[in-house]
């Protein structure tokens, strides 16, 4: 069910996360907390787009 690019994905979106929340809590930047949270949906969007890209490849 998941490849390995799905990992990398999740992985992007963890490290995104982390890096948000340590902006936030540690160095208490809300504002750069914010642009790098925003990071979070985008990389799930072309992550779906690669993944449907791919299934559509293997339709045909």
């Amino acid at each position: 069910m998941f490849k390995k690019s799905d990992f990398f994905i999740l992985l992007a979106v963890m490290i995104s996360f982390v890096i948000s929340a340590y902006l936030w809590f540690v160095i208490k930047d809300p504002q750069q907390a914010i642009f790098t949270a925003i990071w979070i949906p985008a990389i799930f969007t072309f992550g779906i787009y690669f993944k449907l890209c791919a299934l559509m490849r293997q339709k045909k």
